[in-house]
This record gives C-alpha cells, structure tokens and sequence, in this order.
C-alpha cells in the first residue's frame, strides 16, 4: 500500500526542472518520435501534446544548440505556452520571450537575436519573415500547436515553407486533437508542414486510458415558443421570395428556405458566371443573394441563439441602411414590409428564451443540488455571449471570454483581460464562463464539471476542443442544447457524422501509418530541393523522406546511445528503422526502465511598422529591395516576392502607396472593385491618394488588378475611362493593369529591377510621418532637384559642403562632384536658375 503513496516518478533531463514532470510512457514514446522526425502527433485533448513538444526542445537545445519556435493560434494560448516553458525549462526567463502584435517590429527583432525559446502567432512571425526581420536558420526545432489550421493561405503554410528552406538543421513537430476530418486533409496538413511521421494517440491506447474518464454527451431538446416560431416563419417567407426571383434567372432550382450553404454558394457562382458575361441580371442577382444571406443570419439567429440577439442583429442592419454608401441588399431588408413586422415582433417578445431557462436549469442542478464548482457555456454568438452572461450573473457568478477587437459594435476583451478571467477562473473566484470559439482550442482552462454548448458545432474539430475540457482528471458532463426543428437539428447530425469520421480515421491511422509516410515521402521530396543541394538530399533524412533515411540506416545505432552521437537526437539522422526507445533514455533518469513500471482570431500583426526612411544604394550582386505596406499582408504578393532569392522585402506602415520600389517610384495596388470603390466613396478617393503619392515620389503608379473593370456597380464605363485619364493627366501617374496578384508580383519585380539594377536607384521611403536628420534633410532637397536622386545628391553635398555653396555653384564646378557630367550639371543649373513662371 506504500507505494501506492508514492509520488509519480518524473523525468529528468538536464535543461527540465527536477521533478516537474510526471513521467507518462506515451508521451515519451511520442517524444522519441517525435524528436528524430517531422512529426504530426495526434492526441486527446488535456493529455499533455505540449509537454511532448517541451521534450522535443529540451532534447534539441541541448544536443543541437540553436533555437525554438513554438507557434499557437492566438495570444493567450502563447501565453499560456510560455508561462509553462518558463516553469519547466531550466533557462532563465528572459531567453523564453513571447511575439504578439502587441510587441512592436524592432523590439521582435532585438529580442530575437538574444532569445533560446520564442513563442508567438503565426501572423507575425509570418510578418518578420516576410519582412526580413528574423532568420530561420538558427532554428533546430519549431512546433505548430493546433496544427489542424495549416490549409490555404493560413500563416503556418507560409512558415514551414520558410523554414524547410532557410534551417540549417529543422525539425518539425505538428500537433492536434484533431487533424483533420479524413485521410485527405490530415495528409495536407502534413504536406504543408513538411511533416513525414504520423504518431497517433488515442483514448483507447492502454498508457492514454489511466489518464482519461468517459465523457457521455446529452442532448437537450427545446421547444420554441410560438412567438419565435413566427418571427422565423415571416422571415422565411421574404427568402421564398427572393429564391423565386432567382429561380426566374436560372440560377436556383428551389425555393426552400433551409436549402444548404453548399447550394447557395452555387448559386454565387452561376451569378459571377453571369457578371462575367457582360449580362446585367448578374449584378441583380448577387444583390438578392446578399439579401438572402443576411435573412438566413437572422433566422439561425432567431432559431438557434435569442430573441435578444436578432434584436441586436436588426439594430445593425437598419444603421448599415443609413450609412452612406449602404447597399441596395441593406437598404431593401429593412424597408420590406414582413421584416418590419419581424422585428417588431422580436423587439416586444418579453419572454425568457426556452435555452436561456434551460441553461440555468443546468447551471443550478451542477453547481447546487450536485455540488460542483465550474462550468463552461460555449456559443457561436458573442452577442449571445454577453446577453447570457449577463443573465447569469443574476444566479452565479459568471463572467464572458471573448476574443479581442470590436465585431460589429460588440466590445471584444485584450489580452490582459482575457488573462485576468482565466486566472480567476482557475483560482476558483467565479464559477461559470461563458466563452465563444476563443477558449476552444488548447487553453489550459481546468476540469469542469459540465460543458454546456448552447448549440451544437457543426464541425468535428471545434467539438472535439471543447469536449476536452472536461473528463481529463474526473468524469464530466456534456450537454448540448438543440432546439426542435431548426438549424440546430441539421447541425446536430453533421457534428454527430462528423466526430464518427474523425475517431474512424485516428483509429485508421494506426493501421496504415506506413502507407501515409510513404505518401508524404513522396510528396515532400519537393522540400529537399529548395536549396539546390544534391549533398544535403542525400545526408538531411529529417527533410529529405524515406530515400535518404535509408540511406542513412546503416550508420545509425539502434540504442541512440552507440558509436554514432551526432546521430543521436539529430533529424539528420531519421531512419526508419530506428526504435522510438532513444526518446525514452535520453528523457528517463538513470536506472528506469523502459517499459513505464516505475513509472495545454486577430488575424493580424496588428503592430504599427518601423519606417525606415533611406535604404543604403543599390550595389552588383545585392538583393533588390522592396518596401511593402503591412496592411497588404492581406494579399499574397509580398510573401512571394520574398521568397524569391533576389529580392529582399522589408515591411513597413507607409504614409503613401502600397509598394516603394526605388526613390522615385511608388505604387498602389488597387482590386477592380477597390478602385471603383474609391472613385465613389470611402474614406480617402484615389485621387487623393495618388495625389499624395505624387507630392513624394516623381514616378507614381497605380496597379488596377483584376477583370471587369467596366462592370463594376452602377458605374458607367466613361466615368471610370475619366478617372484613368485624371490620373495619367493630371497627376502624372503609370496606371497599369493586371490579371491578379501573380501578374502584379511579377511587374513589381520587374519595376524594382529596372529601378535598381539598370537605373542604379536606391530605396527611398518619403512621407510626411517621420522625422528627418538635418543631413537627410539636406539630401532630400537636393536630390529633388532635376530628379537627381540621392546618390548624386550626397556626392554633391559631400564637394560643396551646404546646400547652399552647392545652389551657387556653376556648371564647371558641379562637374567636379562625382557623378556628376555636363548634361546633369547644366539642368541642375536651368533648375536653379531659370524664372519661375508658374
């Protein structure tokens, strides 16, 4: 019986804290793994996937030396990250430093040279990247937690690219509770990664089962009163309708008001096909299915939420009618007659919402008549979220997490909030939180006695985040609210589909977790060819699939411990082969066996950029530099042009222009639609832009991307021909066209070429923003004269002395400065000389 008292033995490692960390034997199995491999480790959620990416680190610094990168979707889950690293690693604390938008770019950047551990969002890492503030290549291990998210265009694709290039020596460990909902997207999430090994934990797995509780999931279902039912039915009368009209243009064939998401978004599409026909009933069309849009929203309102929050969602639609520039969708929604008899109806619905009673019905059951201490309420809505907390509160103590920024007139929480609620949460000063999305993915938030999800998620991957808060240390309750006939029955059954999908293919997994490898061996040969180097093909198993881990067999000892160390804990090493033990013994005191006997969106940087104003000259054989707008980090072309070796991009918050590509060129890059946009409306027009633009740069251009330039709105084409004529006429500016943002990546690295390699310019950043030295100051003036440029300017500066023994100097004694011939001093000379007759 004594030794049941006994403490959990720990691991040991010289870079952990002495007895911190409960030695459990599948996360060092998967640690092994994981630490000689890109890995994608899959397990439960609560059951430690960042304690296995902290073995991995610790085992990298301390055989491999370098650097860490761990990345996680957003800033309390960093926190988070960091906080615990900080716990466990014996490294001070100043080495282990978090990156957020919050820190600004020159700061990041400083602090990057000094740090051994690094913790940040993807979006700026992806913005120091892009904008050549940091290097990957002193980086041996980088960790992407909630890995799931690397599909499209999302940050994590950009840097393990990057990565994979740049890293002398990379290691890749993906995790998640769950990839992905089948055998494709798990495999492009490993695609995009680079990630070559699929480790697989589940709840079933003997040494996951000790440490987990059965989770039983309840479904609540709920009547909705009449009154509600009516407030939906009058809406779905107005969709019958509009789906008629677009059923008379041949692009619906039903008018149901339920129909899917799937089949709207067809009928999108046949309209664009429309629009791009030159056929005007598209432009009509799409103005109805916006309509149509923004009465579904209302109805899964009505239907799924409350009363209260279509109240707050008409609110909003009527002042979006009564703004300038409002769209014809806006202003027909609240003008038709039954959505003003809908929102009378909701707004003097005086009744308590059949999920609202139902949850406090739940609440009180828990944490009274059952004694239990803390529950969670999920929702999508953070209108819902507000609203019920604030109903809460008059039975418990309940407090709101919502993500950062204002959505729509909604207040958000920053970070420091969001931390003091979880904190308080943990501590026990409260009892219920009620969070939206932002708590579901790997917030260290405790056990809680019941989850309530206030409806259900349609997605297998969010269900699966939220169920893991609960059941980890004790069994716990699940309950989802469901209201009877309405979109949370279809919901219901995609989630239910959904979530058997998903634990199939985990299962699945297992079972052909040869054949997936092989795939992704053959898909990420690509990887090894970024840099060019047959050598490092042959000998980079971790990088360069199953041909070089083979090759690299022979020399590998099995044990990890053999006559080979530098094989020892290096991805160069990555045999096949080789067993998962050496993760153990390198993580395991000395004496344990081996068998285990003794044994936690803002989309966006959202920083301000440091400008810089000149840039040193363009020499042979330097990179061409680019100066990119940080707010065009929405758009692809500044990651492209830095992955080119040739050009070096550097990311700043320019006054004027979108892209500075030498001292007198600048150019704004404008979609088709933004640009008719900006003739009509918004809050700066592009004249005033280019206007601008043209008062600090000589050679302003403007980039119009895209087709349908004369299709836009209610537009007519001669309005849009003028403006193009203002702009090249009166402002002096190059209007070019493009096709998308492929076209314009490959004009603005022809644009920077000519400008610095054949016109020997250099990067000059003008604006109005920043302080000049007195030297730049009187560089900036002269160089403005006959357009000389700077070069030229500080060789005469550098002869005369001041600007003004350089104003009176002849056309002899200009020739004197480097630089400097007859034909350049005799303009320099009609500048300075000549009447002025404006």
């Amino acid at each position: 019986m004594a030794a049941q008292d006994e403490e959990p033995p720990s691991i040991e490692h010289p870079l952990l804290e002495p007895d911190f960390l409960e030695r459990r034997l599948y996360q060092l199995k998967l640690a092994g793994t994981a630490a000689n491999h890109h890995t994608l480790v899959c397990l439960p959620t609560g059951l430690g996937k960042t304690t296995v990416s902290l073995l991995v680190t610790a085992r990298r610094l301390e055989e491999v030396g370098g650097k860490s990168l761990m990345l996680a979707p957003t800033k309390p889950l960093v926190q988070q990250h960091a906080d615990f690293y900080r716990e466990a690693l014996q490294i001070p604390d100043e080495e282990i430093v978090v990156f957020t938008g919050d820190v600004s770019p020159d700061d990041r950047a400083a602090m990057w040279e000094e740090a051994t551990v690094v913790m940040a969002t993807p979006q700026v890492i992806e913005n120091d990247l892009v904008g050549s503030r940091i290097s990957l290549s002193d980086v041996t291990h980088i960790t992407f937690d909630e890995c799931h998210r690397a599909t499209g265009d999302y940050a994590y694709n950009y840097i393990a690219e990057r990565y994979h290039a740049d890293a002398t020596d990379p290691l890749v460990t993906g995790m998640s509770a769950s990839p992905g909902g089948d055998e494709e997207a798990i495999l492009e999430v490993c695609e995009n990664l680079g990630l070559q090994e699929v480790e697989v934990m589940t709840e079933e797995d003997a040494d996951v089962d000790e440490f987990t509780h059965d989770t039983d999931v309840e479904w609540e279902r709920i009547d909705l009163p009449e009154e509600v039912i009516e407030i939906r039915d009058g809406l779905n009368e107005v969709i019958k309708e509009r789906l008629e009209k677009l059923k008379e243009l041949g692009v619906a064939s039903s008018t149901q008001p339920d129909q899917s998401q799937k089949d709207l978004n067809k009928m999108r599409a046949e309209l664009q096909k429309l629009i791009n026909n030159d056929q005007s009933e598209g432009f009509e069309g799409m103005s109805i299915h916006a309509e149509i849009m923004k009465l579904r929203q209302a109805v899964t309102l009505v239907e799924t939420q409350s009363v209260e929050a279509v109240c707050r969602y008409f609110d909003r639609q009527r002042n979006q009618a009564r703004s300038s520039g409002a769209s014809k969708a806006s202003q027909r929604l609240v003008s038709d007659p039954r959505v003003r008899e809908a929102m009378r109806k909701a707004e003097s619905f005086d009744q308590l919402h059949p999920k609202y009673r139902k949850t406090r019905m739940l609440l009180a059951e828990t944490l009274g008549l059952e004694g239990g201490e803390r529950v969670i309420v999920f929702t999508e809505s953070r209108d819902t979220a507000e609203a019920l907390t604030e109903f809460l509160s008059e039975s418990f103590e309940a407090k709101r997490f919502v993500g950062q920024g204002d959505r729509e007139g909604s207040d958000g929480m920053t970070q420091t909030e969001q931390q003091e609620v979880l904190d308080q949460f943990r501590g026990g000063e409260f009892e219920v939180l009620v969070s939206t999305s932002v708590a579901e993915e790997g917030l260290d938030v405790p056990e809680v006695d019941l989850v309530l999800f206030y409806e259900p998620v349609p997605t297998a991957i969010r269900s699966i985040q939220r169920k893991g808060r609960t059941g980890r240390q004790s069994e716990g309750r699940v309950v989802v609210l469901m209201a009877e006939d309405t979109r949370d029955e279809a919901y219901f059954w995609i989630s239910r589909r959904r979530e058997k999908e998903m634990e199939s293919e985990l299962r699945d997994l297992k079972g052909v977790a040869d054949e997936l490898e092989a795939e992704l061996d053959d898909s990420q040969q690509a990887l090894t060819d970024f840099d060019g180097s047959e050598e490092r093909r042959s000998s980079d198993g971790a990088s360069g699939g199953a041909a070089s881990r083979g090759a690299a067999e022979s020399e590998v000892k099995v044990d990890g411990q053999g006559e080979n160390p530098d094989a020892v804990g290096d991805s160069s090493s990555g045999t096949e082969g080789v067993s998962t033990q050496p993760g153990l013994r390198d993580f395991a005191g000395d004496g344990e066996t081996e068998d285990g006997s003794d044994g936690n969106e803002e989309s966006g940087d959202g920083a301000a950029g440091d400008d810089v104003e000149t840039h040193e000259p363009h020499a042979e054989g330097d990179a061409i530099e680019v100066v990119a707008d940080q707010r065009e980090m929405d758009a692809n072309i500044a990651r492209d042009l830095s992955r080119r070796e040739e050009i070096e991009v550097t990311l700043e918050t320019l006054d004027v222009g979108d892209y500075v590509c030498s001292d007198r060129v600048v150019v704004e890059r404008k979609s088709v639609a933004d640009f008719v946009d900006s003739l009509v409306g918004g809050d700066r027009s592009v004249f005033e832009q280019v206007g601008a633009m043209a008062r600090h740069y000589s050679r302003p251009i403007v980039i119009v991307e895209g087709d349908g330039l004369y299709e836009q709105r209610d537009v007519h084409p001669n309005a849009v021909r003028g403006a193009l004529s203002s702009l090249a006429v009166d402002f002096g500016a190059s209007v070019l066209r493009t096709e998308g943002e492929e076209e314009t990546t490959e004009l603005l690295a022809v644009i920077a070429g000519r400008e610095q390699e054949t016109a020997d310019r250099e990067v000059s950043v003008h604006g109005e923003k920043q302080s000049k030295t007195l030297a730049e100051q009187q560089e900036y003036v002269v160089s403005s004269i006959a357009e000389i440029g700077p070069v030229t300017a500080r060789s005469l500066l550098e002869e005369f002395g001041t600007v003004e023994a350089m104003m009176i100097a002849t056309e002899d004694e200009l020739q004197e400065a480097d630089g400097v011939g007859a034909v350049t001093a005799e303009r320099i000379r009609e500048v300075i000389g000549s009447e002025y007759t404006g």
